[in-house]
């Protein structure tokens, strides 16, 4: 069998796969593919869709994407396409931020660096994580994740899907069960991917069921969140987001200057683990092809 052609996005996947007995192309989708014969692209972590229309006259057997979320890609894929995400490479980072973003909140270490930066003295009793209910909406690779890393905590985790079942990690909620579980709650993690069905999934109805001075945690997509109805009510509860509705925030945004509100402009999967795991999946992908086996993570058959 011919060695699988593959282009890659970037000069560190290209020494990459220099080591495995594959043929690398450079090719980034900001122009035409430099040749046809690709049988695997992957895309770039950031990349305009539109680029996503170079593909159309080509037949890659696998279209791997950078990203788990795949929100707009079925819109501009062209047909024939195998398309797959990024599961297991984002996971972890994604998780240990939302972790960092909850205990920054919780034990106000915005303060601590303002202080820091006054050179000032300022011993004050925080509110802590230890016994809080966090609810935990999305149970998917990130949402567990996250309530694994939350375990070790002494937390009351409360997880919350589409549908109310059981599992290997316990009693799942459904999403009809929020009015009841979100005025209870100290902590609101939501970790959806963006779709039709979870547009302003979170919502004025949403954070006026939650308590005063409860959190709110986005790591999900910022279109789960309605950012006006957030607007309205941050202050009286507290936010920490790694992802907004529209990205980059603008500066005009009065989140920016709301000290209820702690603000990372979306770098959830953006670690040093990010590399070794991507290249670990597009290794496996490349073993899978060859062995004439079907690939992981297919998001979609366009």
């Amino acid at each position: 069998m011919s060695q699988l052609v593959i282009s890659v996005p970037t000069q560190a996947e290209f020494d990459f796969l220099s080591h495995l007995d594959v043929e690398p192309v450079l090719w980034a989708l900001d122009k035409p593919a430099p040749r046809q014969d690709l049988d695997m692209v992957v895309m770039p972590y950031i990349f305009d869709m539109s680029g996503m229309s170079y593909l159309s006259s080509m037949h890659p057997k696998l279209v791997q994407l950078a990203n788990i979320g795949f929100d707009g890609v079925a819109d501009h894929a062209p047909a024939g396409l195998t398309i797959a995400n990024a599961t297991t490479v984002h996971e972890t980072a994604t998780a240990e931020l939302a972790l960092g973003l909850m205990l920054a909140a919780q034990r106000d270490i915005p303060r601590m660096v303002r202080s820091q930066d006054h050179g000032t003295w300022d011993r004050f009793r925080a509110r802590g994580l230890a016994d809080c209910k966090v609810v935990i909406v999305g149970v998917g690779g990130v949402g567990t994740a996250i309530a694994e890393r939350l375990r070790p905590f002494e937390v009351d985790i409360v997880r919350v899907a589409s549908r109310e079942r059981e599992d290997e990690h316990g009693h799942v909620y459904a999403t009809n069960q929020l009015p009841d579980l979100l005025p209870t709650a100290d902590i609101v993690v939501l970790a959806l991917p963006s779709s039709e069905a979870t547009y302003h999934f979170a919502d004025d109805a949403f954070f006026g069921l939650m308590p005063d001075d409860s959190l709110f945690v986005n790591v999900g997509r910022g279109k789960t969140a309605d950012t006006e109805a957030l607007i309205r009510h941050a202050g009286r509860i507290r936010a920490a987001l790694d992802v907004v509705d529209p990205e980059p925030l603008p500066e005009d945004s009065p989140l920016w200057s709301n000290p209820a509100v702690l603000i990372s402009p979306h770098l959830g999967g953006w670690a040093a683990a990010q590399y070794r795991r991507h290249n670990l999946l597009l290794k496996r992908q490349i073993e899978h092809l060859v062995a004439g086996e079907p690939p992981e993570n297919v998001v979609f058959e366009s």
